[in-house]
């Protein structure tokens, strides 16, 4: 099919997301239609019944999995292709479970894109075809021996050509049939398997005994059908983990052999670990991060220590002369005033350094962001000093409450200041701002700089992992990277605005949180 025979179905609530990849969509050829929520989208895919939909993971209202959900109850021939965050990959194998035929990860890639849709487009025509072909079957002309012939080498290519291992068994549990992936998953031609193989051998005792129970039971895809088993084949040099689905042969209330097919889902495991060591790396930078503040810091807790120790020496050297009276008591207050002032600062400037240190998943919560933004000043303060930049604050005195993690948003803002710093390293100013836009229902954080600015070579790059500009030693790129994901984990977005000689602009948007009462005010 030609791909202006395609009608694509784009489910995003991104406006700008939104636009951006229907043009790319246009650009190659396919027909677009587009719905900003899950709801829409679904009462578009009843109307309009496109071939093909794209989907978010993350929306208000119906998230993408529960449109695949309802899409393939309803219109099962569909296919959906899944967009998600890079950091969300257990969503991505949920939606892959649920019979998506493809996913793909934000920022979105137009190569990657369009891939996807081939596949999904390849998928459809095979599911087609089957479709056709159990119709054909069905309509009674199988009787004819030119029709058999037809229909004996169709199968064969499908069975031969599906991407999934397939094997069939006897009633005594021997292969009878595999198909060429089946081979290749295995290592083994098929001269080695049919009639030499019985499936047991290809699990482990325990494994095979686990299969078994679970192909009985009732609550999964019906007695005798199991739509998804996870175990390991024991059959080659080393264990492959595979996704099991099976179906047992049932001839005048008899069991007489059993369909299995087998996914191998060492890529998957391979991304997982990938996503894993993704995350390592993103608390690295954290750390590293958090060395460059312990200088600062340090420096931060000594002068009001050394203000202390000197305040308490002296009252130990009045006391131990006996010189207490009602003046000395006086003078005492005042010191023990100046003491416990001190040891408070030391005290927040110690308790925001641990937060900001500490490794934890995303907990949403409502969050004070004047409160967030102060703590950000007061780790980065002294640094600012030492590279003598002037620091310019300013928000609304009443910011609206944002939802989300208060201790990943204060790390975007560090990172963000801390860029901003490097790219001054002969001083300058730097502008901390925030704003309401109620058109918008958003609040806007700014970071400004003075410094170099960016090349403009080097501003499509700046948000991939790993890409950096600064010496070895330095950095390893992934500052920028790990804002961009928190603040899109947030359902905000991170801009660069400006960049040239005059400086850098960064720009985070944050959904404002929603009252009770402005939700039922919403439509």
């Amino acid at each position: 099919m030609d791909p202006s025979e395609w009608l694509v179905l784009l489910i995003d609530d991104e406006v700008d997301i939104r636009e951006v990849t229907r043009l790319a969509l246009q650009d190659a050829g396919y027909s677009v239609i587009c719905a900003a929520d899950g709801q829409a989208g679904v009462a578009l895919c009843d109307s309009h019944h496109p071939q093909l939909i794209i989907t978010d993971i993350r929306m208000p209202v119906m998230d993408g999995l529960a449109v695949l959900e309802r899409v393939k109850r309803t219109h099962p021939q569909t296919e959906v292709v899944v967009v998600t965050a890079f950091a969300e990959i257990s969503l991505a194998v949920r939606a892959l479970q649920l019979d998506a035929s493809d996913f793909i990860t934000k920022p979105i890639n137009a190569s990657a894109l369009l891939v996807a849709l081939e596949r999904a487009c390849e998928r459809y025509r095979s599911r087609q075809k089957l479709r056709e072909y159990t119709a054909f079957l069905a309509s009674g002309w199988a009787g004819a021996s030119q029709a058999l012939k037809v229909a004996y080498d169709y199968q064969t290519r499908l069975i031969e050509n599906s991407l999934d291992g397939i094997l069939g068994c006897d009633a005594a549990g021997r292969l009878v049939m595999v198909n060429r992936s089946l081979e290749q998953l295995l290592g083994r031609t098929r001269d080695l398997l049919v009639g030499h193989c019985r499936f047991q051998d290809l699990l482990s005792a325990e494994e095979y005994a686990r299969f078994q129970h679970a192909l009985g039971q009732v609550d999964l895809g019906g007695a005798g059908r199991l739509p998804l088993f996870e175990t390991r084949l024991a059959a080659t040099a080393s264990e492959i983990p595979v996704q099991l689905s099976a179906v047992q042969l049932i001839e005048a209330d008899q069991p007489v052999g059993l369909v299995c097919f087998v996914r191998d889902l060492r890529a998957l495991r391979r991304l997982e670990r990938e996503m894993a060591d993704h995350a390592r790396l993103l608390h690295q930078d954290k750390m590293m991060a958090l060395g460059r503040l312990a200088a600062s810091v340090a420096h931060e807790i000594n002068n009001p220590l050394a203000g202390v120790l000197n305040y308490l020496k002296l009252m130990a050297h009045i006391t131990s002369e006996g010189k207490g009276n009602s003046e000395t008591l006086k003078r005492f207050d005042n010191y023990l005033d100046l003491v416990i002032n001190e040891t408070q600062r030391c005290s927040k400037i110690v308790s925001n350094l641990l937060a900001f240190s500490r490794k934890s998943a995303l907990v949403r919560e409502p969050v004070d962001l004047s409160e967030m933004l102060s703590r950000c000043v007061l780790l980065s303060q002294h640094k600012l000093e030492l590279h003598a930049i002037q620091l310019h604050c300013r928000w609304d005195a009443q910011l609206p409450t944002v939802e989300g993690d208060t201790n990943q948003l204060q790390q975007c803002v560090v990172n963000l200041v801390f860029n901003a710093i490097d790219a001054m390293p002969d001083g300058g100013d730097l502008f901390l701002s925030a704003a309401h836009r109620k058109a918008e229902q958003a609040v806007v954080i700014e970071v400004r700089d003075t410094g170099r600015g960016i090349d403009p070579t080097n501003r499509p790059l700046i948000f991939e992992p790993f890409f950096t500009t600064k010496q070895e030693g330095a950095g390893v790129g992934l500052g920028l990277s790990t804002s961009f994901g928190i603040i899109e984990r947030h359902r905000g977005r991170l801009s660069v605005e400006e960049s040239g000689p005059e400086g850098t602009t960064f720009r985070i948007w944050l959904p404002v949180m929603l009252t009770a009462a402005d939700r039922e005010a919403s439509p």
